[in-house]
């Protein structure tokens, strides 16, 4: 048992003497610690965690040193005899009050940082953040601005056809563009199921839960682009819900407030005046919203994944008439399933575009053309 005996020493001394490095090797792109962070609550919770860690650190080479320096000090083979004792006061006392002393030095800490974090009083933007079935919604409550924000890797990559870029699976099509230096206020909840909007730089991770609102703040200190996922098991595509963060200066957030604005009066506008599309715009923007909304659950090959997600390839609802209940059923999604309504996304055009697309691709070849004015009709 010697050769297990020296083992045993050598691989103690190795653990007590590679935790300094792990403390000190603290560059996020090693993956060995948790990032400082760009917002002062990300650096607060950053402090913590490497004052608890130090705090463990010392405490293991206290314990295993005492432990290593007995088990070879007062070896049987060295002739040593058990002490014979019932009690001693004075050590339970002192095993009693040192970890007393040391949970009260952590948990001072740790509480004016749990304070900080629930303080979102007196924010300068309200966000409300709210998690779909594979997708993010932003709401800016003060500037009146809504919009989707979906992944945006190319269907080739995931599928394995090109080459995977460099931020594959964490790129959106529309990210989350916030000021600099200005406190906000993000109210978390979802549309179906639970997801968890998880932003490392920011220091936020908050449960996103049907019926309930979570709220955190940040204040980001530079510009740049921050990304994060969904943190929650939330279904098949749970992999799909990145999120995207661009903070920029306080004028050029501005302008972006004024072009999204600008953009939502054109696009009311065009909606209000009616349209013709031919066939070939409608199927190639229905392959592109299919892709992006549809394809998760459905299938690219419009296959689906039985019994869960329906086939489109030759079913009912794609097949046969009336148009109207497969574009009400986009509209208004499927009550009880995961088929949600899509009408407060999709503009009467892209509706029309998917219901066209879906009718004709994959050899369903029903000839079918909708036109944004029959969805209109049935909103």
């Amino acid at each position: 048992m010697k050769w297990f005996t020296q083992l045993n020493r050598i691989g103690w001394w190795l653990c007590l003497s590679v935790a300094p490095l792990l403390a000190w090797a603290d560059d996020y792109r090693w993956g060995w610690n948790m990032p400082k962070g760009v917002t002062p609550l990300s650096q607060d919770i950053y402090w913590l965690h490497m004052l608890i860690f130090w705090i463990c650190v010392i405490i293991g080479i206290v314990v295993f040193g005492v432990l290593i320096y007995s088990l070879f000090q007062h070896r049987k083979s060295k002739g040593a005899v058990a002490a014979n004792f019932h009690a001693n006061t004075k050590v339970e006392l002192i095993w009693t009050i040192i970890p007393i002393v040391i949970l009260v030095a952590m948990a001072i800490p740790a509480t004016q940082v749990l304070s900080r974090m629930d303080d979102t009083n007196q924010a300068d933007i309200t966000i409300d953040v709210i998690g779909y079935q594979w997708k993010w919604e932003y709401k800016y409550m003060d500037q009146n601005i809504a919009f989707f924000s979906n992944l945006a890797t190319p269907p080739a990559q995931i599928r394995g056809e090109e080459p995977k870029g460099e931020w594959y699976l964490l790129e959106v099509d529309r990210p989350l563009v916030l000021p600099v230096n200005k406190k906000i206020r993000f109210r978390v909840t979802s549309n179906d199921v639970i997801h968890s909007w998880w932003m490392p730089e920011l220091g936020i991770k908050r449960d996103a839960i049907p019926g309930f609102l979570y709220e955190a703040w940040a204040r980001i200190d530079r510009p740049g682009t921050y990304r994060g996922q969904c943190a929650e098991l939330c279904g098949v595509y749970h992999g799909y819900m990145p999120i995207v963060v661009e903070a920029v200066s306080e004028e050029e957030f501005e302008q972006w407030v004024a072009q999204q604005k600008k953009a939502v009066v054109e696009q009311e506008a065009v909606s209000e005046q009616p349209s013709e599309w031919t066939y070939a715009q409608l199927m190639t923007e229905g392959k592109q919203q299919y892709d992006k909304y549809c394809a998760a659950c459905h299938g690219f090959d419009g296959k689906g994944i039985p019994p869960l997600f329906p086939a489109l390839k030759a079913s009912s609802v794609a097949t046969n008439p009336p148009i109207s209940r497969h574009i009400e059923l986009i509209l208004h999604g499927v009550p009880g399933t995961a088929m949600q309504g899509y009408q407060d996304q999709l503009t009467d055009a892209e509706i029309a575009a998917i219901v066209t697309y879906e009718r004709n691709a994959w050899e369903n070849n029903t000839g079918s053309i909708v036109q944004p004015g029959d969805v209109k009709s049935l909103r």
